[in-house]
């Protein structure tokens, strides 16, 4: 654990394991410094390209946009109109073959805290499906398959063909998936 007063902040698990921590030691928070993290031309130019993705309806476009930036994009991915990976560290994204990023879906590589900023990667498995205005954070594993619902937050992996649903995002049980009959 690390604990900056008068906060804690539990960094264990799957998804913390495998978050780079940078410490911003310094009297402002993490987000103050980051263009030490990262030249400001080069998030200048990831934001208008991203910009640019979010309004195009062209697939292949956007595809192609994004693997100019650094993302490992599959063949047939399919991003929904304003989705948005990550605009600091697109590199750091993964959508393999067949998936779909909903409309308005974020896919987080960063998280700014007060005395560190934290970088991970993002996987987007084969054929998994994040549904509209998602948030996926950073080190988190979207197993193939998988399903994340409307507005949800992720923040740990999603097991292959596992729906998951809620803030936090919880997979969803036999009971839960119910179909209703008149």
């Amino acid at each position: 654990m690390i604990t900056a007063a008068p906060y804690t902040t539990d960094v264990s698990g799957p998804r913390h394991d495998r978050l780079r921590q940078h410490p911003t030691p310094g009297p402002h928070n993490s987000l103050f410094p980051w263009p030490d993290a990262k030249h400001p031309l080069r998030v200048m130019v990831n934001y208008v390209v991203i910009l640019v993705c979010r309004i195009s309806p062209s697939l292949r476009l956007k595809n192609w946009l994004l693997s100019r930036l650094g993302v490992t994009v599959g063949d047939s991915v399919a991003w929904g109109l304003e989705s948005t990976p990550d605009v600091f560290w697109p590199e750091l994204i993964t959508v393999e073959d067949h998936a779909i990023i909903g409309y308005d879906a974020t896919l987080l590589c960063h998280e700014f805290l007060q005395d560190e900023y934290r970088t991970g990667e993002v996987v987007v498995g084969e054929r998994a499906m994040i549904g509209a205005g998602a948030i996926v954070l950073p080190g988190v594993e979207i197993g193939p398959g998988a399903q994340v619902a409307a507005n949800s937050l992720v923040t740990a992996d999603v097991p292959p063909e596992t729906t998951v649903a809620g803030v936090p995002a919880e997979p969803l049980g036999a009971d839960d998936e119910t179909t209703e009959e008149a």
